[in-house]
């Protein structure tokens, strides 16, 4: 190992916790979006050893002053890409940056892929094919789908093609088979980011739950940073949805976890466990149960316990780690609708062998992640400017 290079790398994205509006985010109509910072400000959020890392030294925030001696290393970074997505966040975290969008489809799915749909999934049809909260479209739409079998199909202000499906009315398997289908046909110009499997119970529109059976399926990858270091010889451990996000490309070990909880202990797994490589963790609930749902309170919540457990993830750290903190977009809860929000993305780095309290700035790409990541193990990516100098 070379003289100032770590051993392993944990990269943690805290899905949607955004930093504040970029400067074009007017123009993707979310001007004034601010996740971490109307958060904040909604009530007191005790967030002790964030503070420590140096969240309050990368912007002001209200009731989280900078301190004078942070622990870790601090900034934000720039979502270069075109989009403001969950794919399109992490894609450029390994080194892509997308010059065109995914495409979204606001006003539903054009009857050719619709039609095409059924006919190659063998289903009597579909239910819905608008975009549509996927809480409030089962409460809508899941008796009739329980009555009739057809799959109910809908989309968002995101590249996705999600199908929901009541577990008992389409079984686990048949619904990832459907998911399949619908991911072979949407290529060339309708190439969404995600298809995804939406699966849910109970018996009727008051009590129907989404389960945690979720699947995603995503374009394959470009080249990027995790078959790089994959080919090197090292690990790639994944967590959570963020072997989905890749199609698995470049992935040693795809550790699961269906909530913050579950990815924090698996994260802790994987340090203990010893590796030299990627641990490379999301944290979805932030963005999946409370950005989405508009659920201030919830996100702070879920911010002040993720905070909580900080100190398990210390505890498990080698002195030759390093852990990264970040998110993909933003999903301000205090904003209009229930869509992502384009936000710079917040920057911690801490590691027992790494310089504390160095001012990271505004980094011009997600990409500046990887190109650390890359730089560390011996290699290099198209995209990004390393900080593993600074640090």
């Amino acid at each position: 190992m070379a003289k100032n290079s770590f051993a392993r790398i944990c990269l943690m994205v805290l899905d949607s916790a955004g930093i504040g509006e970029m400067p074009d985010a007017g123009d993707w109509g979310d001007a004034g979006a601010d996740t971490l910072g109307h958060i904040l400000e909604s009530r007191k959020v005790s967030l002790p050893n964030l503070q420590r890392l140096g969240l309050g030294n990368i912007r002001p925030l209200a009731g989280l002053p900078p301190v004078p001696d942070p622990i870790g290393s601090f900034g934000k970074c720039t979502l270069k890409s075109n989009g403001k997505d969950t794919t399109t966040g992490h894609w450029e975290m390994a080194g892509i940056v997308l010059e065109k969008a995914f495409p979204t489809y606001p006003n539903g799915f054009p009857l050719r892929i619709i039609d095409e749909f059924v006919a190659e999934a063998a289903v009597p049809g579909v239910l819905g094919n608008i975009p549509a909260s996927g809480t409030e479209i089962i409460k809508q739409l899941g008796e009739e789908h329980v009555r009739t079998g057809k799959p109910i199909v809908y989309t968002s202000a995101d590249s996705v093609f999600q199908i929901a499906a009541h577990e008992e009315v389409i079984p686990l398997d048949r619904l990832y088979d459907i998911c399949e289908v619908a991911r072979r046909i949407l290529d060339g110009e309708d190439r969404v980011g995600r298809v995804i499997a939406r699966p849910f119970l109970g018996s009727n529109a008051a009590d129907f739950k989404r389960t945690e059976n979720r699947h995603d399926y995503a374009v394959p990858p470009p080249p990027n940073l995790l078959p790089l270091l994959k080919d090197d010889g090292l690990a790639v451990i994944c967590v959570g949805k963020i072997a989905s996000i890749y199609d698995s490309v470049g992935v040693t070990a795809d550790l699961s976890a269906k909530n913050n909880d579950q990815s924090i202990d698996q994260t802790i797994n994987a340090l203990n466990a010893g590796s030299r490589g990627l641990i490379f963790s999301n944290l979805v609930d932030f963005d999946m149960l409370y950005g989405h749902r508009r659920d201030t309170e919830g996100y702070a919540a879920a911010l002040e316990h993720f905070d909580s457990r900080l100190p398990e993830i210390f505890a498990a750290m080698r002195d030759d780690d390093l852990l990264i903190l970040t998110a993909d977009h933003g999903n301000d809860p205090t904003a209009p609708g229930s869509d992502h929000t384009r936000e710079y993305a917040p920057l911690l780095v801490y590691g027992r062998s790494s310089k504390p309290g160095i001012d990271l700035g505004t980094r011009g790409s997600l990409a500046d992640i990887g190109q650390t990541i890359a730089e560390n193990f011996g290699t290099s990516l198209s995209e990004g400017r390393s900080f593993l100098s600074e640090i």
